[in-house]
C-alpha cells in the first residue's frame, strides 16, 4: 500500500474513532440528565420513614387511615394508623398529616382503610390488604370464626372489641380470608379487595361508606372533587410510566448502537493490522 493510501485509511479511522466517542459522550450526558431528573422527582414516602423509625419492632402495621388533596391538585397529604403488637397488649397510633408525592398518592389512592405496610416476626411486605388480614385475624390470640346467618365472620374477644369497628369488621368474611390465603395474595405483592370477578369490598370506596370511614376527610370531600383528583393523579402516573419505559427503550437502543459499533471498529482495527499498520 502506498504511502498515500496509508494516510487516507489512517484519517478514515481516526474519523470513525472520533465520532464513535462523540455519540458515546452525548448518550452518556443525556443518561445522566435523565437520571438527574428522576432523582429530583423521586423521594422517600412517609411510609419508608415511619418503616424506619419501627426498625426496632418485630410486629407492625400500618395502615392508610385518611388523605387529602389541595385544590389546585398540587399538594397531596396521608394520615396513618401504625398499630404495633407487644406481647400483651396492642399499641395504636394516629400521625399527623404528610406530604406525599403525587405518585404515591396515585399508587395508593384505592387503598384507604387498608394496611398498605407490614412486619409479621421480623419479615416486612408492602403490599395493601384489608386491615387485621396479616395480624390478627384468624389468630385465635385475639378472637374466633363465628356463624351468623349461614355465613362465617371474624369476632374479636372482648379485651380486643375495639378493633371490630378500627377494623369495620362486619365485612370480614371467613370465605374472603380463605380466598386471600390460597389464592396467591398472601405475602405478595398483588393488593387484595376481595374476590375477583366482583366490586371491591375494601379499599376507598367501602372504607368511606363504613362507620369508621365516613367521619374522615376524603369522605367529606365532593365527588366532583375526589374525581377530578383521581383524573390528574391517574394521568400523571400514566405519563411517568410511559417516560419510564421510553428511558429503557432508549437505553436499550443505546447498548445495541454500542455494540455495533465496537464490533465495526474492531474489524477495521483487524483489516489495518493485517495491512501491515502505520508507517510501513
Amino acid at each position: 500500500m502506498n504511502s498515500t493510501a496509508k494516510v487516507v485509511l489512517g484519517i478514515i479511522v481516526l474519523f470513525f474513532i472520533v465520532k464513535t466517542c462523540g455519540s458515546c459522550d452525548s448518550s452518556t450526558s443525556r443518561q445522566r440528565s435523565s437520571s438527574s431528573q428522576v432523582s429530583k422527582t423521586w423521594q422517600k414516602s412517609p411510609v419508608d420513614e415511619l418503616i424506619k423509625e419501627l426498625n426496632g419492632e418485630q410486629n407492625f402495621s400500618i395502615i392508610l387511615f385518611d388523605m387529602d388533596a389541595s385544590e389546585s391538585g398540587k399538594d397531596y397529604r396521608h394520615q396513618y394508623q401504625v398499630l404495633i403488637e407487644k406481647p400483651d397488649t396492642i399499641l395504636e397510633k394516629k400521625t399527623g398529616w404528610r406530604e406525599v408525592s403525587e405518585t404515591f398518592f396515585s399508587q395508593h389512592i384505592n387503598d384507604m382503610g387498608m394496611e398498605i405496610a407490614s412486619k409479621k416476626d421480623g419479615k416486612l411486605t408492602k403490599q395493601a390488604v384489608p386491615a387485621g388480614y396479616n395480624h390478627y385475624v384468624g389468630n385465635e390470640k385475639y378472637g374466633r370464626w363465628e356463624n351468623r346467618g349461614g355465613s362465617s365472620f371474624w369476632a374479636f374477644y372482648g379485651q380486643y372489641a375495639f378493633m371490630s369497628s378500627m377494623f369495620n369488621m362486619m365485612t370480614y368474611r371467613r370465605s374472603y380470608w380463605d380466598d386471600y390465603n390460597r389464592g396467591g395474595y398472601y405475602g405478595g405483592s398483588r393488593g387484595y379487595y376481595g374476590p375477583r370477578g366482583g366490586s371491591p369490598v375494601y379499599g376507598t370506596k367501602s372504607y368511606t361508606s363504613s362507620t369508621t370511614g365516613k367521619s374522615s376527610t376524603w369522605a367529606s370531600k365532593p365527588n366532583t372533587f375526589k374525581d377530578r383528583v383521581r383524573s390528574k393523579v391517574s394521568r400523571s402516573s400514566s405519563q411517568s410510566s410511559r417516560f419510564s419505559s421510553s428511558r429503557s427503550k432508549s437505553s436499550s437502543s443505546y447498548s445495541k448502537r454500542t455494540s455495533r459499533s465496537s464490533s465495526r471498529y474492531k474489524s477495521s482495527r483487524s483489516t489495518r493490522s493485517r495491512s501491515g499498520g502505520f508507517g510501513k
